[in-house]
């Protein structure tokens, strides 16, 4: 049991991890810190998107039109925080 529970926590952290990457590497392209016309660059950039997106876009057609702010990567990030904490609380039986 505890196997399975650490293997689930550690896919949930990396895709943490793929998220915040994901937010920070698009403000980086915004504001022209990081060329997106580097292939490396791009690779990761598309690498990031294909893990994140599919887990953004459901919230994002949930949440309202906030203008240019994207909420729903932290929106996500907490759901996958809030799952961590379940998980924990259910295998340890105890808060974390």
């Amino acid at each position: 049991m505890l196997a399975l529970y650490w293997l689930i926590d550690t896919i949930l952290k990396l895709l943490l991890f793929a998220i915040i990457i994901s937010a920070v590497a698009s403000w980086l392209v915004a504001f022209n810190v990081i060329n997106p016309y580097n292939n490396f660059v791009r690779t990761v950039l598309h690498t990031l998107n294909r893990i994140v997106e599919p887990l953004c876009r459901p919230v994002r057609r949930i949440l309202p039109d906030l203008g240019g702010v994207d909420f729903s990567p932290l929106v996500v990030a907490l759901g996958i925080e809030f799952v961590r904490r379940l998980l924990s609380e259910l295998v340890f039986g105890v808060l974390m």
